[in-house]
């Protein structure tokens, strides 16, 4: 629980973020851009989704900085996604079936055992920077580090970026209904996916001190949900849970 006790850092950079949005509000207004919206423009800033910027789970998760069940592939139908597809391909053809723990250490590349290391997934981080990149979320540039050159990926489109800090943020606030089952699922995921990785408190950075204690705390109550329990619940996705039981053990 690394991202939820140490906050000293965190801290800092909220007030900071605080200060820096209250003197955008205090911009004089001959540099505000009157200008009329399209409609087009205002749906996209609302569901923070268009077909060209769609964003995958890993992909999100990267740009803010998964009682065992087995896993059975449902449908054999490609995903149009080269990671899931490749991850998809491995969970079809093996039997018998692995359970969602072992598949993950096992795509992870954290298997000690030699016989499944082909498994792992490769390279998956730059594999996603150059899927952002082809979205124009990021770019490309060469940093030259003396002896060698890195290639970096700065981020492009900030507005994608801050949608996507929006929606996280609203999901435990203004939007907060108290009950994961009646979350979106998806939204659900992101927030476990995003604090095991560690880039939660990201999102949660530009808010003031009485917000972001109570995002937290709400965080945590979906942290202390028990996932062998919520996964017997009506009506609930029993994989989602298995996912989060493993990664919340």
């Amino acid at each position: 629980m690394t991202s939820l006790t140490q906050r000293s850092s965190g801290l800092v950079q909220r007030r900071t973020e605080a200060s820096r949005n209250a003197a955008e509000k205090d911009r004089p207004s001959d540099q505000e851009d009157h200008g009329p919206r399209r409609a087009e423009d205002q749906d996209d800033d609302d569901t923070g989704d268009s077909k060209e910027t769609r964003l995958t789970l890993m992909e999100e998760v990267l740009l803010l900085g998964l009682k065992d069940r087995e896993v059975i592939c449902k449908s054999d139908a490609p995903t149009g996604d080269v990671l899931l597809d490749e991850a998809l391909k491995h969970i079809k053809d093996t039997q018998p079936p692995e359970t969602v723990q072992s598949w993950i250490e096992l795509l992870s590349g954290e298997t000690w055992n030699p016989l499944k290391l082909h498994y792992q997934l490769r390279n998956v981080r730059e594999r996603l920077a150059k899927n952002l990149v082809e979205k124009g979320v990021l770019t490309t540039e060469k940093q030259n580090f003396l002896l060698f050159d890195m290639t970096t990926h700065p981020l492009t489109n900030n507005n994608i970026k801050q949608r996507l800090i929006k929606k996280v943020q609203e999901a435990v606030l203004d939007k907060w209904v108290n009950d994961p089952h009646r979350m979106d699922k998806r939204l659900l995921a992101l927030i476990f996916l995003a604090h095991s990785s560690d880039v939660l408190e990201n999102a949660f950075a530009p808010l003031l001190d009485d917000q972001y204690d109570l995002a937290m705390k709400r965080v945590r109550q979906l942290l202390e949900l028990e996932p062998e329990g919520e996964s017997m619940k009506a009506n609930t996705n029993e994989l989602l849970w298995a996912v989060v039981a493993a990664f919340t053990k």
